[in-house]
């Protein structure tokens, strides 16, 4: 008698909710976090995660006023202190990470509202945005322990946002003044803890002047990724 076949195939391994948030970022996020060091790498993944859930939302909803509601639930989480959020969102989980820190992530929330108007958007929305984003990243510098980066986190973040959205809106006339405000901003240097916003600054500047998205995926965009991330220019 012979004894019965090892099985070799070994037990499928449940997801962490760090790999779920992971697989929600755009291609392009999920680069720029293998950059973060592990002291940042929790904190910077929340950020991320929640500025690609908030593009989500306004994605998904029918109406501007579905998505104001469903930002206003974030705003108002992320106003309370963190013993007071439900349990069984990953999301909020993780911005544990942020020791009390979240709350300076409201702006960003502010920012994607002021995406739900009618186009074609003034350029005032898309200042709200910029800011919005560059505030988080301020926000960051301080989870982090880097507030002496703070403002260099906010002018990096604030002309991320503008590169971004100067590739990513549907009107014309968006694109144009996202383009405009882009090519006015200016560029900052960060600490390790922090490369990974210059990763992002980086690439969608790299995308706006090639005018498509291979600027940020191709084998040049990667170098150029490689170097902003490990050695910061």
């Amino acid at each position: 008698m012979t004894d019965s076949p090892t099985p070799t195939t070994a037990p499928m391994i449940a997801a962490s909710n760090e790999d779920i948030l992971i697989q929600s970022l755009p291609t392009v996020s999920r680069l720029a976090l293998v950059y973060a060091p592990r002291s940042a790498r929790e904190q910077t993944l929340a950020l991320l995660a929640l500025d690609a859930r908030l593009a989500h939302l306004l994605r998904h909803s029918r109406e501007p006023m579905m998505a104001q509601l469903r930002l206003a639930w974030w705003r108002e989480s992320l106003g309370q202190s963190a013993d007071q959020w439900p349990e069984g969102e990953p999301l909020l989980a993780l911005l544990k990470s942020w020791n009390g820190h979240h709350g300076g992530l409201v702006p960003l929330i502010d920012g994607w509202e002021a995406m739900t108007g009618a186009a074609p958007l003034p350029p005032t929305a898309l200042e709200a945005m910029a800011q919005g984003r560059g505030e988080a990243f301020a926000a960051l510098a301080e989870a982090l322990g880097r507030s002496a980066e703070r403002a260099a986190a906010l002018k990096l973040g604030r002309a991320w946002a503008l590169n971004d959205l100067a590739m990513r809106l549907g009107h014309a006339s968006e694109r144009a003044a996202a383009r405009k405000l882009a090519q006015a901003s200016g560029g900052a240097r960060l600490s390790r803890s922090l490369r990974p916003l210059m990763v992002l600054h980086g690439l969608a500047a790299r995308r706006l002047e090639k005018g498509d998205e291979s600027g940020a995926t191709s084998p040049a965009a990667m170098l150029k990724a490689m170097r902003l991330g490990l050695l910061g220019f």
